[in-house]
């Protein structure tokens, strides 16, 4: 059923990154907003890194590798934009937000409770796993397996 429904908006991300509208504006914002963030930080660290990569060649004009990235990071936004309303990546993002606003979040005394809990916890496995393999280091070496 899901398929079917997500079917009637299958357009390729082709045809998609060469129209502007913005698909279900009013829907899934926050997440869309943030992922779109996400995707354009990742685009402008790579292209930063071409450019480094690209300027440490000698040869090469001084404003051929600023030129490339910053092609690049054009190009890189606006596929970043389109990615985000893209209906089938947009309908993911938009469900996602909806199950986010489902969550139940914990207080700040229950998370301070649950947070000690899990620090006592880690503390005593890890004393634990350190008692252990000294027993098993002395065993060993007193039997002489390891020398």
């Amino acid at each position: 059923m899901s398929r079917d429904i997500a079917g009637t908006n299958s357009a390729p991300l082709t045809s998609e990154l060469f129209h502007a509208s913005v698909y279900k504006p009013n829907q899934g914002r926050i997440v869309r907003q943030i992922t779109c963030l996400g995707i354009w930080i990742i685009v402008a660290l790579g292209c930063w890194s071409l450019y480094a990569t690209l300027r440490s060649y000698a040869e090469i004009s001084s404003y051929v590798p600023a030129a490339t990235s910053l092609g690049m990071l054009a190009i890189g936004a606006w596929v970043g934009y389109r990615l985000v309303n893209w209906p089938q990546f947009a309908d993911f993002l938009i469900a996602v937000e909806a199950e986010m606003n489902k969550v139940t979040w914990p207080s700040k005394d229950e998370l301070i409770r649950a947070s000690i809990v899990v620090m006592f916890t880690i503390f005593f496995l890890a004393v634990s796993l350190f008692s252990f393999d000294v027993i098993w280091q002395f065993i060993f070496d007193f039997i002489g397996v390891t020398g």
